[in-house]
């Protein structure tokens, strides 16, 4: 039996989108929901900005 695509996913594949999990403490993300909120953004927009941040700080070996 093939499996069927969401229309979703395959837009996600073709927006080069992947899903992410990480355990966070409750009041952190709790924190940063209401941070973001506050700020007018989105979650997944800054914590991109954050991650493009420290990856130019750090770099990468890859």
């Amino acid at each position: 039996m093939e499996k069927k695509i969401r229309p979703q996913d395959r837009w996600n594949e073709k927006a080069g989108l992947v899903s992410k999990s990480y355990k966070l403490k409750k009041g952190l993300t709790e924190d940063f929901a209401a941070a973001c909120r506050k700020a007018g953004v989105s979650q997944a927009g800054q914590i991109s900005k954050m991650m493009k941040q420290f990856i130019e700080e750090v770099g990468t070996s890859e």
